[in-house]
């Protein structure tokens, strides 16, 4: 087995774009892809190595750029100021990544009839607002995510299936945001899930992240478990 790893570059609009790509040369014939959106800072090594770890599945893991080639948040100002125009134009952040979908599905190890997405914090709005366009993926996995629904689609019917991986004590997510988020899933007929983990705050799935107290913290054991629900879904979604 050899994990083959490439970028590649993409467009959206004027915008040039760079994703980050692997897959097991040892596997035959197309498989599934899976999409891997990042968090605020901007795609980095973290979710090239995700994008590994899903080869390693057996599936093609993409690691998309929402923000440009070479763009990466080095400080909480800098990540904050490449996150808030999508979080303000949620318009925006759907073509943007309905941008990565297109690009990703014509790698000619993809089986584009079995696609999903997964994403941190940031990126977990992303994957969720991604379904909520109706593009044609079985699934979603939220890890953290921002859950708040955007304003310029009213009343989408979700066909792809959504798993939402949420810590209790997590600041950015209160529990009103949690109510409402279920509310939207169940009244878009999606079938949905959503995994609440306790004493469990923001970043729970990222190692650079160690403030308790300030809501960030890595946790080992809720990391383990979120992967092992997303491994579960996608066995389950690409049967």
């Amino acid at each position: 087995m050899a994990i083959i790893e490439n970028t590649t570059n993409y467009v959206d609009g004027d915008t040039v774009l760079e994703g980050f790509f692997a897959f097991d040369d040892a596997i035959q014939g197309q498989r599934p892809l899976v999409l891997v959106s990042h968090a605020w800072a901007g795609r980095s090594e973290f979710t090239s190595e995700k994008a590994r770890y899903l080869a390693k599945l057996g599936y093609v893991g993409f690691a998309l750029d929402m923000y440009g080639k070479g763009k990466l948040g080095q400080t909480d100002a800098e990540c904050g100021a490449l996150m808030q125009p999508f979080v303000e134009d949620r318009a925006l952040l759907q073509q943007r990544i309905l941008a990565a979908l297109k690009t990703a599905k014509l790698l000619p190890w993809v089986d584009d009839s079995k696609i999903a997405a997964i994403g941190f914090c940031f990126g977990g709005l992303c994957v969720l607002d991604l379904v909520r366009t109706c593009a044609e993926v079985k699934g979603v996995v939220s890890f953290h995510g921002l859950l708040h629904a955007p304003s310029n689609l009213q009343n989408p019917k979700i066909r792809a299936k959504v798993l939402t991986l949420h810590g209790h004590d997590d600041p950015l997510v209160p529990p009103s945001q949690v109510l409402d988020f279920e509310t939207e899933m169940t009244k878009a007929g999606a079938d949905w899930q959503l995994h609440t983990y306790g004493n469990t705050v923001h970043s729970f799935t990222n190692p650079l992240a160690s403030d308790f107290a300030a809501g960030y913290k890595y946790d080992e054991k809720i990391n383990r478990r979120a992967f092992q629900a997303m491994e579960n879904f996608l066995t389950e979604i690409f049967a």
